[in-house]
């Protein structure tokens, strides 16, 4: 059985991206930035792989990370961690990874390729990105191993479900005056190059400290004198709950404005919560000692795998509005980390040790099946849905042509140019 059902297949064709974007910064720096780059590819590049080649440079920024601190462990004690010049490029790698994700769509337009395929390609690597930025600025911030990035990486998933949710009740995608895609992105690629400067132990030091405000008694009374680190964590709750609010208007106005109940789609919240409680239930487990998973070679892995199972989420979730498909309440893999979860938590449930995760090895085995089955589950997920979409729309996903009535291939950009000059 494939994602789209028959009668949704014609939906396809009527899709047409809409999108806000009220970011000064975007509009007045770095759109002409994108307008100029987006003109150095040639037009027989397809928009999908300037998109993958974006999400490359990020992976490539990952693999680094594996190379020099496989351990994941912050720099306390004595810890090695990666040389300086390696945040640099990072932060080289996040900007291209930007830069290319905002000119994506503009040579969707050049070439006549813009459409549904396009809009499920570029959030499927958008939602990867976001997962393993966590952990790279977990490790910029010297963070490491703690319950600071397992927040870090509830906020920013909860981030990036709140766009797509805001995005399926409202048929376009808003980006306010701060962004995750703009201002968030900005803010991770100066995380990056202030820790290649002065090093992930810069960010220890205490908040009020840094600057000069620990003698002011009024201060120091109300606010704690934390890291730096947790500054930006602290700031990063803010900017959450901003974008629920934010989210959640425009969601309230497009209801409102369509004579349709505007409490509703709040339901449609759930499926995140309930998702990241599972993650969190497991990670909290008390076999062997508290936060095993957390304080272990381990917890990278589990966090690739939670991302990519938010991924699948999220990914469901965009088809169902290019596809206008009911919502996707339940995920077929929280049935693996709800049993990852039981299993790990017998002790503390019924007195028992775990059936599966009895021991150190058990649980490093089950851990990495999770992350192997959670790939497996999403890239089968973005296989079936390009075979999908390029089947019955004809068109090619990382070339520039498309089926003409014959079936035969041809350029793509003279097929679509009365429908793009429209869009644009």
């Amino acid at each position: 059985m494939g994602y789209i059902p028959e009668d949704a297949l014609a939906n396809l064709r009527k899709y047409a991206y809409k999108g806000v974007d009220k970011s000064l910064l975007s509009k007045h720096v770095l759109n002409p930035f994108w307008t100029w780059l987006v003109t150095l590819w040639p037009k027989w590049v397809a928009p999908n792989t300037i998109t993958l080649s974006g999400l490359i440079m990020v992976l490539i920024n990952f693999a680094t990370l594996i190379y020099f601190d496989p351990d994941y462990l912050a720099e306390r004690g004595g810890a090695p961690g990666p040389p300086h010049w390696v945040y640099f490029t990072w932060a080289a790698g996040l900007f291209i990874y930007q830069s290319f994700d905002a000119i994506d769509g503009k040579q969707a337009r050049r070439t006549g390729m813009a459409g549904p395929l396009g809009e499920m390609f570029d959030h499927g690597c958008d939602a990867i990105n976001t997962t393993l930025e966590v952990i790279l600025a977990g490790r910029a911030l010297n963070l490491g191993r703690s319950w600071w990035t397992v927040a870090s990486q509830i906020a920013s998933l909860a981030n990036f479900y709140l766009t797509t949710w805001e995005e399926y009740h409202t048929g376009q995608l808003f980006l306010g005056v701060f962004s995750g895609p703009v201002e968030g992105i900005l803010l991770i690629v100066g995380i990056y190059v202030v820790t290649g400067f002065a090093g992930p132990t810069f960010w220890d030091t205490p908040a009020l400290t840094f600057l000069r405000l620990d003698k002011v008694d009024i201060i120091t009374k109300y606010i704690p004198n934390k890291g730096l680190n947790e500054a930006v964590m602290a700031l990063g709750a803010v900017v959450l709950a901003f974008n629920i609010i934010t989210s959640y208007y425009n969601v309230y106005k497009a209801k409102v404005d369509a004579g349709q109940g505007p409490f509703r789609p709040l339901l449609h919240l759930l499926p995140f919560p309930i998702s990241a409680a599972l993650q969190i239930f497991w990670l909290s487990s008390p076999s062997f000692s508290r936060s095993f998973i957390v304080n272990s070679p381990l917890f990278m892995p589990f966090l690739c795998a939670w991302g990519l199972q938010f991924a699948h989420q999220v990914g469901r979730m965009i088809l169902a509005h290019v596809t206008k498909q009911p919502f996707p309440w339940f995920d077929v893999m929280w049935l693996w980390s709800l049993a990852g979860a039981i299993d790990a938590n017998l002790l503390r449930l019924i007195g028992r040790q775990p059936l599966i995760q009895h021991s150190p090895e058990n649980v490093k085995i089950f851990i990495h099946l999770t992350l192997a089955v959670s790939l497996l589950s999403y890239t089968t997920f973005c296989a079936q849905v390009i075979n999908e979409i390029t089947n019955y729309l004809g068109i090619a996903c990382f070339t520039v042509r498309k089926k003409d009535e014959t079936g035969a291939w041809r350029r793509a950009a003279s097929v679509d140019k009365i429908t793009t000059n429209k869009k644009a």
